[in-house]
């Protein structure tokens, strides 16, 4: 089974910029005023809207901390604190804003994970 997220988004256009030019999710599908990204197994539409969805959190896993610095270092403007150890959770992590404020997470497990593929 799989399965799509939509949030509604205020300008279609700069939300899939961000997250294809900045965050590396590339174009999975185009609708009608959709646009359908994907990342991994991570599947989220993005649909125009007057009224965006900011509520949750998006968060996106690597397998090395070195990704992690990574895109921090292309999100310094938009990081909340740059990435660190969460030992609560045993990750290495740092939250950011997108074009519409939504939170998103980057960050890497600590731990070993079970097959997700």
């Amino acid at each position: 089974m799989a399965g799509i997220v939509f949030l509604k988004t205020e300008d279609l256009a700069k939300t899939v910029a961000f997250y294809t030019g900045t965050v590396g999710m590339r174009v999975w599908l185009e609708q009608p005023e959709i646009t359908i990204l994907r990342h991994e197994n991570l599947l989220i539409g993005f649909q125009q809207h007057s009224r965006p969805d900011t509520g949750g959190v998006i968060t996106f896993f690597y397998p090395e901390r070195q990704a992690v610095d990574a895109i921090y270092e292309e999100l310094r403007d938009t990081a909340l604190e740059p990435p660190r150890v969460n030992e609560r959770y045993s990750i290495y992590n740092f939250f950011a804003r997108d074009p519409d404020g939504r939170l998103i997470e980057f960050q890497q497990f600590l731990h070993d994970l079970p097959a997700w593929r």
